[in-house]
């Protein structure tokens, strides 16, 4: 049986990893493919620095052609990350009927359809495990072992360093700068850190598991998000007194036609298994018609995590190249002529619970005044905590809700922001909890 050839763009991190993991479990992985792994070439701008693997150097080029038009190569791995110049080489790969495995989310939820319509054409596998939850199988799960349900959602903390700040916010009661600073000195957050704590990372993986689940294009800019920057230890500890933690959650829900989508910092109950997952860890909690929950957990990055799941890709094309098949699993799991835009739910009309922080001068009437406000909006209040009298000068006001519109909250928010008695922006954090009405 003839050996599988591979080419691997990109000798960082993970790529690092994938070349350890190649060597080190060379003999389970031909016992379980049944012929031999062969790395023939390795590509990348820098090929003098040493790795924590060292290659043979004629392993090594600069030069991407030297895979990319290399007959023998029949899977490229593309681990450079970013838009340019991956793009072009994941293309070049496809239209030389080469198959691809990528870690690269960014450039999947941003030109995905693009790539995914390529593939289909060529009839060649670009498969994308590790560019969502790392180790965790969440891409095979919905492609595969979900294929025969209708997904009626999705919960999922898909981003380490954001819950890795969270967490150490709950347990250490430090603040969001103080954690951020922290993580930054361990190596679990970048020196800009934006792609993270805004946000913009998960929204990316968001959108993987939309088309995943529902076969739809997704327009990543109208996926709605907001970061993590703005919690404040204040309403971790009032979060914790109510029973709940924060996490930075992406959400998809399925309402006959439309779908729900929406990334931000979320109150989860104790007894949610969300609500548990801590460090760096993701998780996912998916919930089809037939198969009911299914909960995954793992370590969502890290050099040999991420290591595993592009392994596992080219193990999955590895087979299929052995028994002379190709395009056997769509990438996005639906045949790609029927894929069509997705119809995203405006975020006005989401319905959810709410958790409010107001800061309002201590004089009676004040919390009459918000709730009638509240109440004109159709917005029934669930829980008030209010602590400390400083007679004349603002002091916090906690409530939650029970089910509201988006849109009816903003509206009163923002009556409620112009009265007298009130000194700054209300703080909103949406709340799941499905014990409440």
């Amino acid at each position: 049986m003839r050996h599988i050839h591979l080419g691997l763009i990109g000798f960082g991190n993970i790529g690092t990893g994938v070349v350890k993991l190649l060597r080190d479990n060379a003999d389970i992985l031909e016992k379980r493919l049944g012929t031999k792994l062969v790395l023939k070439k390795i590509v990348d701008i820098d090929i003098e620095s040493p790795r924590l693997t060292a290659v043979e150097p004629q392993l090594l080029s600069t030069d991407a052609d030297a895979i990319l038009n290399d007959p023998e190569i029949d899977i490229v791995i593309e681990l450079v990350g970013g838009y340019q110049p991956a793009l072009k080489f994941i293309s070049d790969a496809l239209n030389n009927r080469k198959h691809v495995v990528t870690a690269n989310k960014a450039l999947l939820a941003t030109y995905g359809n693009d790539l995914f319509q390529l593939a289909a054409k060529k009839q060649r596998n670009i498969c994308f495990e590790a560019s969502v939850g790392g180790t965790i199988p969440i891409i095979k799960t919905i492609r595969e072992g979900l294929v025969a349900n209708r997904i009626r959602s999705v919960l999922g903390i898909m981003n380490g360093t954001s819950n890795y700040i969270l967490t150490k916010m709950t347990t250490d009661r430090e603040d969001f700068e103080t954690v951020l600073k922290e993580a930054q000195e361990l190596g679990f957050a970048e020196a800009d850190p934006t792609f993270d704590v805004e946000g913009v990372d998960a929204a990316h993986k968001l959108a993987l598991v939309l088309t995943l689940a529902y076969g739809r294009r997704v327009p990543l800019d109208d996926l709605y998000r907001e970061g993590i920057s703005g919690i404040s230890q204040q309403d971790v500890e009032f979060a914790g007194e109510l029973g709940y933690h924060i996490k930075l959650l992406a959400i998809a829900r399925q309402h006959d036609e439309l779908i729900e989508a929406r990334i931000h910092p979320t109150m989860v109950p104790f007894h949610h298994l969300l609500a548990n997952v801590n460090g760096n860890y993701n998780a996912f909690h998916i919930i089809g018609d037939a198969s009911d929950s299914v909960f995954l957990y793992g370590q969502g990055a890290g050099m040999m995590p991420t290591a595993s799941a592009v392994i596992s890709d080219v193990i999955d094309i590895s087979r299929d190249i052995l028994k002379g098949v190709s395009w056997r699993v769509p990438a996005r799991s639906f045949q790609e002529e029927t894929i069509e835009d997705i119809n995203l739910m405006p975020v006005e009309n989401i319905m959810t619970h709410y958790y409010f922080r107001f800061s309002a001068l201590d004089r009676p009437g004040v919390l009459s005044r918000i709730a009638g406000i509240l109440a004109e909006e159709n917005i029934s209040i669930a829980t008030v905590i209010q602590k400390g009298r400083k007679k004349g000068q603002a002091v916090p006001i906690v409530m939650t809700t029970h089910k509201s519109t988006e849109q009816n909250v903003r509206r009163a928010l923002e009556q409620i922001d112009r009265l007298d008695i009130v000194q700054g922006q209300t703080v909103l954090i949406r709340i799941e909890d499905d014990r409440l009405p």
